[in-house]
C-alpha cells in the first residue's frame, strides 16, 4: 500500500505554533496543578458510599475547562463548542474527541457552583501566592491598594440587589467593583475583595492588608487624614496621593511627591489590565457579589501567574 503524501500545507502547521497554543503551553507549565488538585479532590471526589448518578468528570479536565472560560471569557454553551472545534483547546484538555466524552454545558455550570458552595477560589489564589512567596516574587514589605468597575446588563424589571449605580469621571455605570491589595514589589495581587459600585474605595482600604506591610499605597480616593495620623503613629509609611481642591491647590513638593509615588502606584494597574483587557472581562455576565467574588479570585490567581509566567517557567 503506497504511503500518503504529506503535504507542503501540512508541514506548515506542523511547524507553526499559534499564538493561542504558546499561551497554553506556557500557563500550562507554571500553574501549580498538584497543589490544586491536592486541595480540591479532597472535596470533589466522594466516598464510594455516597456516590450517586452519573461518575464525575476527570477532576484535572473540569478544573482546565474553568480556567479556558476565564482566560477566554466564555460561557458554558461556548466553552462546550470550542472544545469540539478548537485544537488547541483539545491538545490543552489532553482529549480524544473519539474516546473520550467532552463534559457538556450542564457539568460545567455544576463544577462552576460546586468550587462556590466549597469557597475554593479562595484556596486556588492561596495557592498561587504561596507558589510566588516561594519563588521571592511576593515579598509583603509594601501594599498597593486600588479599585476597578466591572459593569453588568442592568434588568429594570428584575434587577440585581447585589449591583448598583455610580458616576466616575462624568461617565455612568452599573455593575460592581473589583478592589485589590497588590505587592508594592511584585505588582502581584495578594488580596481580592468586591463591592456593589456606589461602595467608596477607602471603605475597603484596611480589608486589602496582609498585616505584614511596612507601606501602604494608593491614589487620591484612599485620602485619609485620621487614617494617616494612625498608620504613621504606627511607623508604617503612608503613601497615598495628596488631594488638592478648589481652596488649597497642591504645592510644589506635594506635586513631586505624588510623581514619585505614582510610579510606584502604577503597579497596580498591570493586573487590572490583564482581566479586563487582555482577557476582556469588562462585564459580568452572573448575578451577585458571591459568584463576583469567586470568578475575581480565579482570575486574578491566574493573572499572577500570566504576569509571572517567565520567571516561574526559569
Amino acid at each position: 500500500m503506497q504511503a500518503k503524501q504529506t503535504s507542503f500545507l501540512s508541514l506548515v502547521k506542523a511547524r507553526k505554533v499559534l499564538r493561542k497554543e504558546k499561551f497554553l503551553s506556557e500557563m500550562n507549565a507554571v500553574i501549580p496543578w498538584e497543589q490544586m488538585l491536592n486541595v480540591i479532590s479532597e472535596y470533589y471526589y466522594p466516598t464510594k458510599e455516597t456516590i450517586v448518578g452519573r461518575k464525575k468528570k476527570e477532576l484535572i479536565m473540569m478544573i482546565k475547562i474553568h480556567f479556558l472560560q476565564q482566560w477566554y471569557n466564555l460561557s458554558d454553551p461556548l466553552m462546550e463548542e470550542e472544545i469540539y472545534e478548537t485544537a488547541s483547546f483539545q491538545k490543552f484538555l489532553d482529549i480524544d474527541l473519539l474516546a473520550d466524552v467532552v463534559p457538556d454545558e450542564s457539568t460545567m455550570l455544576r463544577f462552576r457552583h460546586f468550587l462556590e458552595q466549597h469557597n475554593l477560589t479562595n484556596k486556588l489564589l492561596d495557592i498561587v501566592n504561596t507558589l510566588l512567596e516561594e519563588k521571592g516574587l511576593l515579598l509583603k514589605k509594601g501594599t498597593i491598594v486600588d479599585a476597578t468597575i466591572i459593569e453588568t446588563d442592568r434588568n429594570r424589571k428584575n434587577p440585581d440587589k447585589d449591583m448598583s449605580s455610580t458616576v466616575k469621571n462624568n461617565n455612568f455605570h452599573y455593575g460592581a467593583k473589583a478592589h485589590i491589595g497588590v505587592d508594592a514589589d511584585s505588582g502581584a495581587v495578594h488580596t481580592v475583595e468586591v463591592t456593589t459600585a456606589k461602595r467608596a474605595d477607602n471603605k475597603k482600604m484596611e480589608d486589602l492588608m496582609h498585616g505584614e506591610e511596612k507601606a501602604l499605597f494608593g491614589d487620591k480616593g484612599y485620602i485619609s487624614k485620621a487614617k494617616k495620623k494612625e498608620f504613621r503613629k504606627k511607623g508604617l509609611f503612608w503613601g497615598i496621593l495628596d488631594k488638592g481642591n478648589s481652596y488649597h491647590s497642591l504645592s510644589s513638593s506635594q506635586k513631586k511627591r505624588n510623581k514619585k509615588l505614582s510610579s510606584i502606584r502604577s503597579k497596580v494597574e498591570h493586573p487590572f489590565r490583564v482581566v479586563k483587557y487582555l482577557w476582556k472581562h469588562d462585564k459580568f455576565r452572573y448575578r451577585g457579589l458571591t459568584k463576583f467574588k469567586h470568578q475575581m479570585n480565579t482570575l486574578f490567581a491566574l493573572a499572577n501567574l500570566y504576569m509571572f509566567r517567565k520567571k516561574l517557567a526559569s
